[in-house]
């Protein structure tokens, strides 16, 4: 979505497939803020994807957007600050 020669009729094609055989996996409810975000993208990518306007650019901003939000989530949990990184548990032995 972030090239410059996005097509969208491609990008149709990929989600709707990608999203059929994510449907064959049985859905398991997990009560995380990432997941629960993640759940939402794509539920907004297929709103977009069955419904969209001609140029589709409205809505492909949307989405990138989104999508950085989701990823600025995921990345959320797992970072920590360069200074807090040195300090463990030293008991001098």
């Amino acid at each position: 979505m972030k090239l410059e020669n996005f097509n969208h009729e491609l990008f149709k094609a990929r989600t709707l497939k990608n999203y059929e055989d994510m449907k064959k996996a049985q859905e398991m409810e997990l009560y995380s803020a990432y997941l629960t975000d993640l759940k939402n993208f794509i539920e907004k990518t297929m709103q977009f994807v069955n419904e969209h306007s001609k140029s589709f650019e409205n809505e492909r901003s949307i989405l990138l957007k989104d999508a950085n939000l989701l990823q600025k989530e995921r990345n959320s949990n797992s970072y920590s600050k360069d200074k807090h990184k040195n300090k463990k548990f030293d008991d001098d032995y």
